[in-house]
């Protein structure tokens, strides 16, 4: 699939000073993440300290905390039982395990409830409260990462006598559920809200902010906000860095057993290793099994359970990633065979596990990058969810079909709901429709965006270093990405189990130099390329550690012969 590239800088070849040079990167560096100004700079390079953060700084209301509390100290006080109602993702069972364990350590009489994907469902709602008020009666639930638009569900949980505090993070519908309090802001994740309110509690009821501190809260906010892709800027980029000091000194007996099981170096925690070795393995749960049992590893003081669980949550891992591979074949298929020329992917079956197909969407977005909508089909409802592209709000877009779906919510690049499984079709049809009116060509058209156009002069690892005050990265704040033009190609091979990668040298006329670079699923691209042919790569500037030795490599997005 051709890319178009958009670099928005090219570093003038009259500019020679290298510390000058490297002085313009950073500043454009600065201007492309959209800061400007000098505060701006200090708060992104040197972000405050999250303990010092105020909830009202994130965007959640005074009111909201203030009724929050009130109710609160009522269940502490007459020991009511108190249910913390969570979701079966990363970022809802992080939330669930910290204001679980800010109420434990009160004394408070308390229990965490995870749904289940395939028997509750998403969400606040009736068979999740009956379950609940059977097994703990409780007199107040508090949501984490769900329940902004759960109107049923807090009905039903009135109508039993029990309040319902919510605190979300995900898009509000036009009309507010009617729950005693709503704690909720789109500027931070579920795990991030109930981490600010959990740190509100501590304060009000314990005073003591040194324990808070203690708890090791901040490091599953931090998971929790990775797992679910929020923006590494502002409050979250504060939680991250923050967050992932504490993870990698911790002694919480789970994380050190998923670090364990995933071969990951506790030390070298990255965002990397949060989102994409440690996250899956607590989402898979959610997805094919027991969600209950990721919330168990993070919770659990026994290191001896901890590698019980960690092992378990490794297994579903790899079983969640052969289902996806063989439920993303068959979707490849049905798409090709059907509506190939469609502005927008939609493809359901009975076969579907309802735990991956939003994986699957992604991946399909990934292969033909479009809007993709994945369903798994039952007999009477149906559910699914979507992924999106750059600049095509999914949620805004599929509340326009709303008398079509049961319940529909996410955010602009990701969603689920449910359906009767007798509308599938109708909503195809109609989606199809409007995506075709609505989606433009030129957005189906991926490009790579580019900071900077660069000499071979400018690699070095001052530069490299320089760049490491950017981290940590993520969305919102991507790895830096710089362009070459006519570099020279020195050696060119393929690598992986099938040669699925290309690995190549660059080399720098003027000086001789060479320059390792790694293509990742570019190893089809190595029939064109020969020694000394010339090329244009866009790449990003990593570091390569092999047995105590370390290069510069450049880790190539794209390239052009």
């Amino acid at each position: 699939m051709n890319k178009k590239w958009e670099i928005k800088t090219k570093l003038s070849a009259a500019l020679t000073d290298i510390n000058q040079r490297r002085d313009r990167i950073v500043k454009t560096l600065l201007l492309n993440r959209g800061i400007k100004t000098e505060a701006e700079k200090k708060e992104f390079l040197f972000p405050q300290d999250p303990y010092s953060l105020s909830y009202q700084s994130v965007g959640i209301k005074s009111l909201a905390v203030k009724k929050a509390l009130q109710r609160i100290k009522q269940a502490l006080a007459q020991k009511e039982s108190i249910v913390v109602y969570g979701d079966y993702d990363a970022d809802g069972i992080c939330a669930t395990a910290i204001l679980w364990e800010t109420l434990h350590s009160l004394k408070a009489k308390v229990m965490p409830f995870i749904p289940s994907r395939e028997i509750h469902g998403y969400g606040l709602n009736k068979l999740g409260i009956d379950e609940v008020k059977k097994k703990f009666d409780p007199r107040l639930i508090i949501t984490v990462d769900n329940g902004i638009v759960a109107f049923e569900g807090v009905e039903w949980a009135k109508k039993q006598g029990i309040d319902v505090i919510i605190t979300d993070h995900h898009q509000p519908a036009k009309k507010l559920p009617q729950a005693l309090s709503l704690v909720c802001t789109d500027q931070i994740a579920g795990s991030g809200v109930a981490w600010f309110l959990a740190k509100e509690i501590f304060s009000q009821f314990s005073g003591q902010l040194k324990e808070f501190k203690k708890s090791n809260s901040l490091e599953l906010a931090c998971l929790g906000t990775i797992t679910d892709m929020m923006p590494v800027l502002g409050p979250n980029r504060s939680l991250i860095k923050f967050g992932i000091e504490e993870l990698q000194q911790t002694q919480r007996a789970g994380i050190k057993a998923l670090c364990r099981e995933a071969q990951v170096e506790q030390k070298e925690i990255g965002t990397y290793h949060v989102g994409f070795i440690i996250g899956p393995r607590i989402n898979a749960m959610g997805r094919l099994e027991d969600a209950l049992q990721s919330l168990r590893l993070l919770c659990t003081n026994s290191p001896d359970r901890a590698v019980l669980l960690a092992d378990q949550l490794g297994l579903t891992n790899r079983q969640r990633k052969q289902l996806t591979e063989t439920t993303l074949e068959h979707a490849l298929e049905s798409w090709k065979q059907k509506q190939a020329k469609e502005k927008i992917i939609i493809v359901a079956s009975s076969s579907y596990n309802q735990g991956i197909v939003g994986l699957v969407a992604g991946r399909l977005v990934d292969e033909y990058y479009r809007p993709a909508l994945v369903i798994s089909q039952e007999d009477e409802f149906s559910k699914g969810s979507a992924r999106s592209i750059d600049g095509f709000n999914i949620i805004k877009f599929l509340r326009k079909f709303d008398d079509l779906f049961e319940d529909v919510g996410g955010h602009p690049m990701a969603a689920g709901f449910n359906l009767k499984t007798e509308n599938i079709t109708k909503l195809k049809q109609k989606i199809e429709a409007e995506a075709r009116k609505e989606i433009k060509d030129e957005l189906l058209v991926p490009r790579v965006k580019i900071d900077l156009q660069l000499g071979f002069e400018d690699l070095s690892w001052e530069l490299f270093d320089q760049l490491q005050q950017f981290s940590p990265f993520g969305l919102g704040n991507p790895r830096p990405v710089f362009s070459l033009e006519k570099a020279k190609v020195g050696q060119v091979k393929t690598v992986g189990r099938n040669g699925d990668h290309l690995k190549l040298n660059l080399v720098n006329d003027k000086t001789g130099a060479v320059f390792e670079a790694i293509a990742f699923k570019q190893g089809k691209k190595a029939k064109q390329l020969k020694p000394g042919k010339l090329i244009d790569v866009c790449f990003s500037l990593e570091k390569n550690s092999w047995n105590n030795n370390h290069s510069l490599q450049l880790m190539v997005k794209d390239l052009k012969v």
